[in-house]
């Protein structure tokens, strides 16, 4: 039974130490696209990112957002002409893992603990 249990622990720990990949250099710029269910139907979103800004493409419009990087693999997002006072509001975006082609990632106003919503990215150039 004792060594069932220290079999036990050393598989509980060596699980703990497990972390997800994250080349998030590979993710810094490109262009990409996100779909996510807007209103009960899917929506998608292209948007084109370098070092310092993000364009991106959604139903025929187009909104360019300033980057800052906090490290390799977060980011604070702010819309350079907001159209209301919601989108004054800065977005903090962490990427938690990737794999070849797309990250997955965290978000939620800069500040904010709760509300954080998730959402996986695909690289496509």
């Amino acid at each position: 039974m004792k060594r069932f249990a220290f079999l036990l622990l050393i598989l509980i720990l060596n699980h703990g130490c497990y972390q997800q990949e994250r080349n998030c250099l590979d993710f810094q710029t490109g262009t990409f696209e996100f779909e996510t269910y807007l209103n009960g139907e899917l929506a998608k979103t292209t948007f084109v990112r370098n070092d310092s800004t993000e364009i991106d493409f959604f139903q025929g419009t187009s909104d360019t957002a300033s980057i800052r990087w906090i490290n390799d693999c977060e980011y604070v997002v702010r819309k350079l002409h907001p159209k209301s006072m919601a989108e004054e509001k800065s977005i903090h975006m962490k990427i938690l893992s990737t794999d070849n082609d797309s990250y997955t990632f965290e978000y939620g106003l800069v500040g904010s603990k709760k509300n954080k919503q998730k959402g996986t990215a695909k690289k496509i150039k």
